[in-house]
């Protein structure tokens, strides 16, 4: 068995053959084409998806360098912690604004929030994580362990 592409009959399939057919009234279209639209579907609220924002990592020779856009915020709405060797950030932040007028009020509000999880490497030192926040970017300075050098084996000789 293969599989197919449906392809959905028009609403017009089941109307009279004397109905004159029209864009407007195919019921298939109108919903496929004006309302969910590609924009509408990667919209988080259609697709259940959380927003997490874009991350840059850089690795030098005595750290690790990371960089999260998330313009907008302010320092306070962030919480950042390290558990069982994640680093985890999440950021919350809500506003509203409202306005009254003889006849009519009017109320806005808005809501936005991410959560970002990064396993650290056994090589972080995780009491010298530090980080920073300027212009929209949140950035992370995470120094590396020194390597322990392993001596070379040493040969014993059996006596």
């Amino acid at each position: 068995m293969s599989l197919v592409k449906f392809n959905k009959r028009p609403l017009t399939h089941f109307m009279p053959s004397n109905f004159m057919p029209s864009n407007f009234l195919d019921l298939d279209d109108f919903l496929e084409n004006r309302f969910w639209s590609a924009e509408i579907l990667s919209n988080n609220f259609w697709n259940g998806k959380t927003q997490e924002p874009a991350l840059n990592i850089k690795e030098k020779e005595d750290q690790f360098e990371i960089e999260l856009a998330a313009p907008g915020f302010s320092k306070k709405d962030f919480e950042v912690n390290v558990d069982n060797g994640c680093l985890n950030i999440s950021a919350e932040k809500s506003s509203s604004k409202s306005e009254k007028e003889d006849d009519y009020t009017r109320k806005e509000f808005s809501y936005n929030s991410f959560q970002r999880s990064l396993e650290l490497p056994e090589n972080v030192k995780e009491e010298e994580i530090k980080a920073s926040y300027k212009d929209g970017i949140l950035s992370f300075s995470l120094a590396k362990k020194e390597e322990v050098k392993k001596d070379k084996p040493k040969k014993i000789e059996i006596l």
